[in-house]
């Protein structure tokens, strides 16, 4: 039965719950060289990878992101989008650069999958632009990923690539189309010497190594190449990117920032990173009006073949006919007509494009692809205003298609918008549809007419006004469609992007944000205080051995009598060989209270020598080296002594006087010989002994036995003081057997090593009646200013290996030597 520090202890009718914590902090105090040592220690562990860490930079720079508005063709006309305005734009910018394929394309263009690295101390370190050299690649070909290829220049213009692998293949990668390809690797160490400037084609690298412009190679140095996966780098760069407001003032401002060993890399990605999000801004932004561009590209490409064509009838017709006037009013009638060929042209080509408008809306989902309306004429406001707003609703859809999930409610709200601005087009289409059909209506009706006025003509010069007419409108045609592509080219060119960097990243120095070594430091300081003082509290919790005076005091009422310092002696003859020390002092202290004990609990009993019981709990508590000295105590002060070892199982008093067990209690008691053959008289003077002698069959039977109650009575005759060594009450009975005789009972409690619930059997039995008189020895007593848990000073003993009499190994093992460290922790 264990108890620890939260116990119930039961004292009789008291029950009350204890936990030392004036012990707990007595024991941090006695264990202060451990926690010193742990704190040490962990400062030692914080400085080590504190100059192994690299340093870590943070640098940023500063973007602006405004909403421009350009006219397109005319006042009433734009390829501006407006995103929600500002706000809105800056919601869409700061998504954009968090998005894979926007980090894709930086980390492409500044090949960031491949590092140049050179040995360092503790690790190879990135050295970027440092390297005197640079690679090449052959993109098209793939690269070994994780691997570092080591690059050692022999003389200025030679070098040798060397490196070693484990197995015949390895993983690699194309960088052009990031594919994964298995390549072919030489097992062992790879060593082979190249040129500079010549082409590398090995199966794991392919490319052609260059001196840096304005770098000098040393002969003689090394450097490493180390190729990684694509998607790995993006994806960390794409985490590690950081986009904010820059303050609440500039609300069109944005910083980003960007963490990282290397400060020139850093330096180059915040750059690159806005250059390419201006760049891709500017592409969306144009969209619209390279979309017009192209269309515009598309009918002048029919206009200038159908002027071609005319051009050429009309050369042909030359040719064959003289050449001849018109008259003034048949001119005129010409004029009109062609005026009015013109208007159906320009009607039958808004009707073109809104038929064209119409089926696209009808069979198509991504409407980023509208030209413009007034590439062919078309002033409608309502139509102009739908299309912007599709289309800018589009480009918005497809610029979150990175980003956002295809279920997104996002989405979903913006497909309503198209939808709803879709059926507004569409109803505009149609009505104007209407318009131009009746417009065509009317102006065939003319033509009709005017081709009835000039039918009157001759038919040579009514076929030379119809070429001249169709030659005159693809002409005025091809003229308006330059004119209008040229307006489109001007406008898209003068665009700008609506993402401009205000405050580039640099390198000024400073930008150091790790490792804080500071906290480093103290975070040891509190690890390397709060571990061990948590161990020592849960070793403190879980121990249930006692360890001093204050202890016992909590878990019994029964007295203490006495005190026994930690003595180092070869023997335990501590008293006569060493009389005039500590141990020898505290057992005649011990006597002196017997003698009180005696004269106060005694004084009705009958008259004869007094008897004295010695156990404990278990074994190697210090029972046989207290009853040896108890005895040579009362020997010395001239009383007449008998010491009887009773510990018939495990006898072991006959060590310390040099004799032989052979003969001893148990021939006595069964009647192998006499009382004077069995004594021994010992060369303390007045101290008799009575060896155990052979180990019985039945040691508890002979204890009980009349002939042992007969000899206490003829030695309480004889002798002033019987000394009872009896075996452990924890192991055996034996020692209850021996009660009936005992005047005073000597309960032995070593500290630092008995248990608390060994009390627990002693304080039932006390209570029971079965075991009387009885007080506590504490062994291995040190005398300490702080209730028996800090430092002070003592004496102790040594008594040979009593512990073994009931446990057999002599020799600790491993285990219980590390089992001894934690008790004493």
């Amino acid at each position: 039965m264990a108890y620890n520090e939260y116990d119930e202890i039961d004292h009789g009718d008291v029950n009350q719950v204890i936990f030392d914590f004036k012990g707990f902090l007595f024991k941090i105090v006695n264990l202060w060289k451990i926690v010193l040592l742990c704190i040490a220690a962990a400062l030692v562990v914080a400085y080590l990878i504190n100059v192994r860490k690299q340093s870590v930079y943070r640098l940023d720079s500063l973007i602006s992101v405004e909403n421009d508005q350009n006219p397109f063709f005319t006042a009433n006309t734009s390829i501006s989008f407006n995103w929600g305005g500002v706000s809105g734009k800056m919601g869409k910018t700061i998504t954009t650069l968090k998005t894979r394929t926007h980090n894709e394309l930086v980390v492409d263009s500044l090949q960031y999958y491949m590092d140049y690295l050179k040995q360092g101390k503790y690790r190879k370190l990135d050295i970027y632009k440092r390297a005197p050299f640079q690679v090449d690649l052959d993109l098209s070909k793939p690269q070994v990923l994780g691997q570092a290829l080591g690059i050692r220049f022999v003389s200025a213009n030679q070098y040798e690539l060397f490196t070693e692998f484990t197995g015949s293949s390895a993983r690699g990668q194309r960088y052009d189309t990031k594919d994964f390809v298995t390549v072919d690797t030489p097992i062992g160490l790879f060593v082979q010497t190249f040129t500079i400037g010549e082409k590398v084609d090995l199966p794991f690298f392919q490319g052609v190594i260059q001196v840096r412009k304005g770098r000098t190679i040393q002969p003689g140095s090394e450097y490493f190449i180390q190729f990684k996966n694509f998607d790995g780098v993006v994806n960390s760069y794409k985490n590690s990117i950081q986009v904010g407001s820059f303050n609440a003032s500039s609300a069109s401002v944005l910083k980003l920032s960007l963490a990282g060993t290397n400060k020139a890399k850093i330096v180059d990605y915040l750059n690159a990173t806005a250059r390419i999000l201006s760049r891709t801004e500017l592409e969306r932004k144009n969209l619209y009006a390279t979309n017009t561009i192209n269309f515009i590209d598309s009918s002048l490409a029919a206009v200038d073949s159908s002027l071609k064509d005319f051009t050429q009838e009309m050369n042909d017709f030359r040719k064959k006919n003289k050449i001849f006037d018109v008259g003034v009013e048949m001119a005129e009638v010409s004029a009109k007509l062609k005026s009015y060929e013109a208007q159906k042209e320009a009607e039958q080509t808004k009707l073109n494009y809104l038929n064209s408008l119409e089926n696209y809306l009808h069979t198509k989902s991504d409407y980023t692809n509208i030209a413009a309306p007034t590439s062919v004429g078309i002033e409608e406001g309502n139509i102009l205003s739908s299309v912007s707003k599709i289309t800018t609703l589009a480009i918005e859809r497809k610029s979150l298609e990175y980003t956002t999930r295809e279920e997104s409610e996002i989405f979903k709200n913006i497909d309503r918008q198209i939808d709803a601005e879709k059926n507004v087009l569409l109803e505009t289409i149609k009505s104007t549809v209407h318009t131009i059909n009746g417009q065509l209506h009317v102006i065939n009706r003319n033509i009709a007419s005017m081709n009835a006025k000039l039918s009157s003509l001759p038919q040579e010069q009514q076929d030379f006004l119809k070429i001249q007419r169709k030659l005159d409108i693809s002409q005025e045609a091809y003229n308006v469609y330059m004119k209008k592509r040229s307006e489109a080219a001007i406008v898209k060119a003068a665009n700008i992007s609506d993402i401009s960097i205000v405050d580039e990243a640099k390198d000024i120095g400073g930008g150091r944000i790790g490792p804080n070594t500071s906290l480093n430091y103290m975070m040891a300081l509190l690890l390397g205080f709060f571990v061990p003082i948590t161990l020592i509290f849960i070793f403190f919790l879980l121990d249930n051995t006692i360890h001093g005076s204050d202890e016992v005091e909590h878990l019994s009422n029964i007295p203490i009598l006495g005190l026994i310092g930690k003595y180092r002696y070869p023997n335990n003859l501590v008293v006569f060989e060493k009389p005039k020390s500590a141990v020898a002092e505290s057992f005649r202290a011990i006597r002196s209270s017997l003698q009180f004990f005696y004269k106060n609990k005694l004084k009705n009993a009958d008259a004869g020598g007094r008897t004295i019981m010695v156990t404990s709990s278990v074994s190697g508590e210090g029972k046989t080296f207290t009853s040896i000295n108890l005895a040579t105590v009362y020997a010395l002060s001239g009383k007449k002594t008998i010491l009887l070892g009773l510990d018939l199982r495990k006898p072991k008093i006959f060590d310390d006087f040099g004799l032989s067990n052979d003969l001893g209690i148990v021939n006595y008691i069964i009647g192998d010989s006499t009382f004077e053959e069995v004594v021994n008289h010992t060369h303390i003077d007045n101290l008799d002994l009575v060896l155990s002698g052979p180990i019985p069959p039945n040691p508890s039977e002979l204890l009980m036995s009349d002939r042992m109650s007969s000899l206490i009575a003829d030695l309480r005759q004889t002798y002033d003081m019987i000394v009872l060594d009896t075996p452990p009450l924890g192991l055996v009975t034996d020692a209850l057997e021996l009660v009936q005789h005992a005047d005073a009972s000597i309960f032995m409690i070593r500290l630092d090593y008995t248990k608390k619930g060994m009390l627990q059997l002693i304080n039932a039995k006390h209570r029971a009646g079965e075991i009387k008189n009885v007080s506590f020895v504490l062994n291995f007593y040190r005398h300490k200013t702080n209730q028996n848990y800090g430092y002070g000073y003592g004496y102790g003993y040594g008594y040979g290996v009593y512990g073994n009499a009931y446990h057999q190994d002599d020799k600790k093992s491993f285990k219980k030597r590390v089992k001894a460290l934690l008790k004493r922790i």
